[in-house]
């Protein structure tokens, strides 16, 4: 396993950075941006699972870890589904839907395969090394 030093190094953070900047952008458009309760939802959907990313990384073992990537799974599973909402409003045109929901079930496929591949690993152990002071 490449070792990643911090959690800006995991591919599966930086396609969840870039969901959450392009829902946060499809989300600017004027209806939808009125839509406060849905806009604001989305974007906590799709901004936990960056979130959960991160902090499953820093608490630093793999028990950890896959607990968190679980949960940051589920978030883009609950954004994917809001994306439905969006279009059935038509708050996003049928193109961009379809570019954000494959963006969606891409993030969920490399956050599985993410999992599957640390459970190899013992439960115990470290995901990366602690830092020094």
């Amino acid at each position: 396993m490449a070792t990643a030093q911090q959690f800006e190094d995991l591919h599966v953070w930086q396609d969840a950075r870039a969901l959450v900047n392009s829902i946060y952008a499809a989300s600017k458009q004027r209806d939808f941006y009125r839509d406060l309760s849905l806009r604001d939802q989305i974007r906590r959907a799709a901004t936990s699972a960056m979130s959960n990313i991160a902090e499953g990384f820093e608490r630093g073992t793999r028990k950890e870890f896959i607990q968190f990537l679980s949960i940051a799974k589920g978030s883009v599973g609950e954004a994917r589904s809001q994306l439905y909402v969006a279009l059935d409003q038509a708050y996003l045109t049928a193109t961009r839907f379809t570019e954000l929901k494959d963006m969606a079930i891409a993030l969920s496929r490399r956050i599985a395969s993410f999992i599957a591949y640390l459970e190899k690993y013992p439960h115990n152990s470290r995901v990366r090394k602690p830092t020094k002071r």
